[in-house]
């Protein structure tokens, strides 16, 4: 018996569940910083990077992590899901 207004999986955000942590973690993983910030030229990539002091930049700053994300859905769809 299903109670009303709860469905199974209703969220359809590709990136429910995931961290901040987790997105940039695979991009670095699957581009390197050197290539990350060539694909997103913000100074947490270009400059002395580190998955902590990006991540602080990223919390504070909505238009780059939102860039961050539409690289990670763009990677994930072209490249991991082949």
């Amino acid at each position: 018996m299903k109670i009303s207004g709860m469905s199974e999986n209703t969220n359809k955000d590709p990136l429910h569940g995931l961290t901040l942590e987790a997105i940039v973690t695979s991009l670095v993983e699957h581009y390197g910083w050197d290539t990350l910030g060539q694909q997103i030229s913000i100074r947490c990539f270009t400059s002395d990077p580190s998955v902590k002091s990006s991540l602080k930049f990223l919390r504070k700053t909505p238009w780059a992590r939102k860039k961050v994300e539409t690289l990670y859905l763009a990677t994930q769809n072209s490249v991991w899901k082949k």
